[in-house]
């Protein structure tokens, strides 16, 4: 693509110089000179890690009502369990639970960063998705733009016809007059 015709299209549809617009922008019009598709979000989960990819699954896991539910269950079975062997001297975990407290506190402590980890993956997706859908609708303006104006292009060449074939007209009729007039006198 010639520095000219990018240049001329920036300023015809965003008033500004090629070398002036933004990272987005430029693209944009590099699409539309190139008459290409706009291509989808860049996908990231091919160069996931097993860690990453861990720390998704334990945030969709750890963010849910069903492990709300079933951690409050194994809550009441440990302690119930516990409550139960204690008058048998068997139990694992006396009351008041400090094994418990300590499982608890770990998984808590470990939890929270892997969940933190994925929502900043997740939210770099967004950004990301959020840059292609501005591209898309900036385009999509630009695009329009252009058949706007081509629409008009063509609809002035059309006035530019009728006027001149109204002028013929009137020019005729003009002289039709003149020559009815010529010929009562």
């Amino acid at each position: 693509m010639s520095p000219e015709r990018l240049n001329h299209l920036s300023l015809d549809l965003l008033n500004q110089p090629y070398d002036e617009l933004t990272d987005v922008q430029r693209r944009v019009i590099d699409l539309i000179l190139a008459e290409e598709p706009s291509a989808g979000p860049l996908d990231d989960d091919d160069d996931t890690t097993f860690w990453t990819r861990l720390a998704d699954r334990v945030a969709a896991i750890g963010g849910s009502w069903g492990f709300i539910g079933g951690f409050a269950l194994a809550l009441v079975l440990w302690m119930g369990l516990n409550l139960a062997l204690e008058p048998l001297k068997r139990a694992f975990d006396p009351y008041p639970f400090i094994f418990l407290n300590l499982l608890l506190s770990t998984l808590a402590a470990i939890q929270a960063p892997v969940i933190m980890m994925s929502q900043n993956r997740q939210a770099a997706k967004d950004r990301k998705t959020a840059e292609h859908d501005y591209a898309v609708n900036l385009r999509a303006e630009l695009e329009i733009m252009r058949v706007i104006d081509k629409l008009d292009a063509l609809r002035s060449e059309e006035l530019m016809l009728l006027c001149r074939e109204h002028a013929e007209r009137l020019a005729e009729l003009q002289a039709e007059v003149a020559r009815l007039r010529a010929g009562r006198e």
